[in-house]
């Protein structure tokens, strides 16, 4: 008679593979909770590592330089829909402006006591080694 299936179709334990996965997921979130997002698109300019250069001087590309080929686009679709340099304009501005905001994100981690990164570290590796091993078949 064969051995029931347990978790990733191996006889490894549900028990194993549903705390494993609970341990992963708190500790993610908890680690989650801990990370300040912010950006800084719009004032400092894109950071693209281009500058357009006027007089010796570099001037970086912010987004209003962004949104004006991205109007002037927008114009063209709407005086004639089938103008192929519209639609390229504001394809590519759009694109620009949503790199431009991606490249510009700043995470940092918010000041924590040692206990609470232990708990994170134990949280996420015990979850995911006991996660993982729950995959591999024990036969006794």
């Amino acid at each position: 008679m064969e051995k029931p299936k347990g978790a990733g179709g191996t006889t490894g334990g549900v028990g194993r593979y549903l705390s494993g996965l609970l341990m992963m997921c708190v500790g993610t979130y908890l680690f989650l909770s801990k990370v300040i997002v912010t950006t800084g698109a719009f004032s400092h300019g894109f950071g693209f590592g281009t500058h357009l250069y006027a007089v010796g001087n570099g001037y970086g590309i912010t987004g209003g330089m962004i949104f004006i080929p991205f109007i002037i686009g927008i114009v063209m679709i709407f005086w004639n829909s089938k103008n192929p340099l519209g639609w390229v304009l504001s394809g590519f501005s759009l694109i620009a402006l949503i790199v431009g905001i991606i490249v510009n994100i700043r995470m940092t981690l918010a000041p924590m006591s040692a206990f609470d990164m232990i708990v994170l570290i134990v949280l996420m590796a015990g979850g995911a080694g006991l996660f993982f091993s729950s995959l591999r078949s024990y036969d006794n």
